[in-house]
């Protein structure tokens, strides 16, 4: 055996990180939780943040509400906004749909839409295009319906 086979994890790694920089990442996660901490309990300060988190879901929302256009949601068919976590279908012509792209089953977002069904890659569920209801498991539950609007921009959802 040689002397590094009786030496502690910390005794083998004593050259690897000087002393200073063990103590900067330490004061540095410090400040991190200690500016957490002011943010809740101050009451305007942790409702601004609150409003610019809101501010921020809203603008993703609205940047996916016309990311599609008619043409890009086959009939019989349909397209995932994965970073929306919304699935859009067109069961007929000129009927659209759209569901939450987040499979009940697990959380999974689903993977595509073919053969008149929404398909999740993670476990094989799989959701009618037109209700979003359960065609085979092992999901339970439907997919949330979501408010579709299409007009000459797009399609909107909400």
């Amino acid at each position: 055996m040689t002397e590094l086979d009786h030496q502690t994890p910390v005794e083998a790694c004593a050259g690897c990180l000087a002393r200073r920089t063990v103590l900067r990442g330490a004061g540095a996660i410090g400040a991190v939780v200690a500016g957490a901490a002011a943010l809740a309990a101050c009451g305007s300060a942790g409702e601004a943040a609150s409003s610019a988190a809101s501010q921020a879901v809203g603008s993703a929302t609205d940047a996916a509400k016309n990311a599609v256009k008619s043409a890009q949601v086959p009939v019989g068919g349909g397209k995932v906004l994965a970073d929306a976590k919304v699935v859009i279908t067109q069961p007929a012509s000129g009927e659209f749909k759209a569901f939450s792209a987040v499979c009940t089953h697990q959380g999974c977002i689903v993977a595509d839409v073919s053969g008149g069904t929404i398909n999740c890659g993670c476990h094989g569920s799989q959701y009618d295009i037109a209700t979003g209801a359960v065609k085979r498991g092992p999901a339970t539950a439907p997919l949330a319906p979501k408010s579709v609007k299409v007009s000459a921009d797009g399609i909107t959802v909400t």
